[in-house]
């Protein structure tokens, strides 16, 4: 997404074009921006809000390219823009060992794992729950063993369970520490059943990728039934809104675990998360998938 001032700043931001999000963009924001101040974010977000009926995504993207523009106006980095960094790295996570259709995760996923580990990550996350629980087990155990026992490891499942089975997963996981399961229950039953399976299990969970705005976060956050928030950058209508999430989430001590976006919305999020005071770990989608 491209915003371009009338003195020649241009402003970069980065989202999903799914669902008419480039429509909403160009049909309804450009001419909202037109001949207002890109200083103004909060008007323009609010602005901005109206004529997307809820589209979080349009709202993201272009809220970061006003952000970029801010930026560049001011000489300052979104973070400076926020009050500065509370820290000057953030600990990334290789999202790695995706099925791969006609291989054996049995073969795959801990040769992966190996690899990861021997190129330095401190972090990596894995998928799980598309075979039956006993094959999965076994997967797992030799993830575990490759990534040693101090590693932080994360298993994402997908959203592929109803609450019962999903009890049943995360149950079999404890043992093995896991940093976070994230989706383990399907999107549309989540505020029902997190809360649930939170008193069923002693894994921390994680869920959000899909979900807009911080209202969608609340009530599992103020809760504490989930220990982690996923939220995705384009999604949650950009930095502006991300930023009131990370508030929620200082609030009520739940840390950050976002989800992957693409390389300009990677560089918004990074400043972004470098203001949290809490527990913050970025998803970085390792090797292009």
């Amino acid at each position: 997404v491209e915003v371009v001032t009338d003195s020649g700043l241009v402003g970069w931001g980065e989202t999903i074009d799914v669902g008419g999000t480039r429509s909403v963009i160009e049909t309804k924001h450009k001419p909202a921006l037109l001949g207002k101040n890109p200083l103004e974010h909060r008007k323009l977000w609010r602005a901005l809000w109206g004529p997307s009926f809820g589209d979080g995504r349009a709202v993201g993207g272009v809220d970061i390219a006003l952000h970029d523009l801010r930026g560049k106006a001011l000489g300052q980095s979104v973070a400076d823009l926020y009050g500065g960094r509370m820290r000057d790295k953030v600990l990334a996570y290789a999202s790695a060992m995706n099925y791969t259709e006609g291989v054996r995760p049995e073969d795959q996923f801990p040769a992966e794992a190996a690899e990861l580990v021997k190129r330095g990550y401190k972090a990596l996350k894995t998928r799980s729950g598309r075979y039956e629980l006993n094959r999965e087990l076994a997967v797992v155990t030799k993830i575990r063993e490759a990534v040693g026992p101090d590693g932080n490891w994360c298993i994402d499942l997908h959203q592929r369970f109803d609450l019962n089975d999903a009890v049943r997963v995360c149950k079999v996981m404890e043992p093995f520490d896991p940093f976070f399961v994230e989706d383990p229950v399907r999107d549309e039953h989540a505020l029902m059943d997190l809360p649930k399976l939170r008193q069923m299990t002693d894994v921390p969970l994680t869920h959000g990728e899909e979900w807009g705005l911080r209202w969608d976060f609340n009530r599992l956050v103020e809760s504490h039934d989930i220990d982690f928030i996923r939220a995705t950058l384009p999604n949650v209508g950009g930095i502006t809104e991300m930023m009131k999430v990370a508030a929620l989430c200082e609030t009520h001590a739940v840390g950050i675990v976002p989800h992957f976006t693409g390389p300009i919305a990677t560089a918004a999020l990074v400043n972004c998360v470098s203001t949290y005071s809490g527990p913050v770990m970025l998803e970085y989608n390792y090797g292009g998938r």
